[in-house]
């Protein structure tokens, strides 16, 4: 292999059937969504998360967006969600005149501190957004303990949670609602793409009429209506049947993609103990109580070590390695929708220092081992320097 070529932060993975599966669709003149590939990939969903209802989206955002319209979220209305998550984690909410509400990440998982949640919450308060950073389960008890105590709906963002569990729950069927992502960054890909969990028996066909434009098109479908009508606000969240057709070769395939994704996980995890020991830098921390989906893999530097300098230093050797999430309550947008609840230092002290390595199905171990040599010399030249 040659040794300066370029290795990439992420390369989506086909299977091989995606494109003779578009063809499929195609050929039965069957493109627009809710087609027999997205009934194939709701089925799978449902019967893999043990959801009420799974509905295929354009996108994890627009999941979202779904879950703020079923909550009816109004001016005003509060949000509790970390400041360490993508802006669609938010803006979803904001969009209907929410406000997001940040609280500090734990420093083992960088998920929520379900610890600071509690005294977050306000008579405007409505929901609490767990977000279930690098496929790793936030502390689902004690959240659904506190939003039951108050009254509140919990919105799992499961955006890199797929194929993994809490307690052997899966994530994304904890919550009220759950938001998955098949971005082409995340384990299992359709390009764009997304699916909403729907938790609760009773908001399965305020689900449906919501991705449908707000009306009741899929019991028309069904053959439950003799028409459809406008019934309640909603939007076009579905994807297109290339979409779901392009899925579905990946959900196929799920478990054995999942297994290759946590094979390099692990390389990469026995590659840097050796670092770890050395104290120059941190590794990933997974709770016994729960499983994972190898969906990144991360370091953290020591504070005395200049991040950009390690990454010019690793893209100047080919490797494609990148920081993650600006904090939204650091944010220009950040700050004019939304507020912090006390102090955000963990976060602010974390995001400074996190660097992810590159990690796709098909990365070799001769690649992770380069990696690897080049992170350890661009911390030692950052040191330097």
């Amino acid at each position: 292999m040659d040794s300066s070529a370029w290795i990439p932060f992420n390369r989506p993975y086909m299977t091989g059937k995606e494109l003779p599966y578009i063809a499929q669709a195609h050929a039965h003149a069957a493109l627009a969504g809710d087609g027999a590939y997205t009934k194939l990939c709701h089925h799978w969903l449902e019967a893999r998360t043990g959801a009420n209802k799974a509905l295929l989206t354009h996108s994890c955002t627009g999941a979202l967006e779904m879950a703020a319209l079923l909550l009816e979220i109004e001016p005003g209305d509060e949000i509790i969600l970390p400041s360490f998550t993508f802006v669609s984690t938010a803006n979803a909410f904001v969009l209907r005149g929410g406000v997001p509400v940040f609280v500090d990440i734990r420093p083992d998982t960088l998920n929520i501190d379900e610890s600071l949640i509690e005294a977050a919450i306000t008579p405007k308060t409505r929901a609490i957004v767990p977000v279930h950073y690098a496929g790793v389960a936030c502390e689902m008890d004690t959240v659904l303990e506190i939003a039951r105590r108050h009254g509140l709906m919990v919105v799992e963002d499961a955006a890199q949670g797929v194929m993994s569990t809490y307690k052997g729950r899966a994530l994304g069927s904890i919550g009220d609602y759950g938001a998955y992502s098949f971005h082409e960054t995340k384990n299992l890909i359709s390009g764009e793409g997304g699916a909403l969990l729907v938790n609760r028996p009773d908001m399965v066909e305020a689900a449906e009429i919501c991705r449908e434009k707000g009306t009741d098109r899929s019991r028309f479908f069904r053959g439950e209506i003799d028409k459809y009508t406008w019934q309640a606000i909603g939007s076009s969240f579905l994807p297109g049947e290339m979409v779901a057709a392009f899925l579905w070769a990946q959900l196929e395939e799920a478990d054995a993609l999942t297994a290759q994704r946590l094979a390099a996980w692990r390389r990469y995890r026995e590659l840097i103990e050796p670092m770890e020991h050395a104290g120059a830098v941190r590794r990933p921390i997974v709770p016994p109580d729960r499983e994972h989906n190898g969906h990144m893999f991360y370091v953290l530097l020591e504070r005395d070590v200049d991040r950009q300098a390690v990454l010019g230093w690793m893209k100047a050797e080919g490797i494609g390695a990148v920081f993650h999430y600006v904090p939204l309550h650091s944010s220009s947008a950040g700050m004019r929708y939304g507020r912090s609840h006390g102090s955000c230092a963990v976060t602010d002290d974390l995001s400074a220092r996190i660097i992810r390595l590159p990690l796709w199905i098909g990365i070799s171990p001769d690649q992770q081992q380069r990696v690897v040599d080049v992170l350890a010399r661009s911390i030692a030249a950052a040191r330097a320097a």
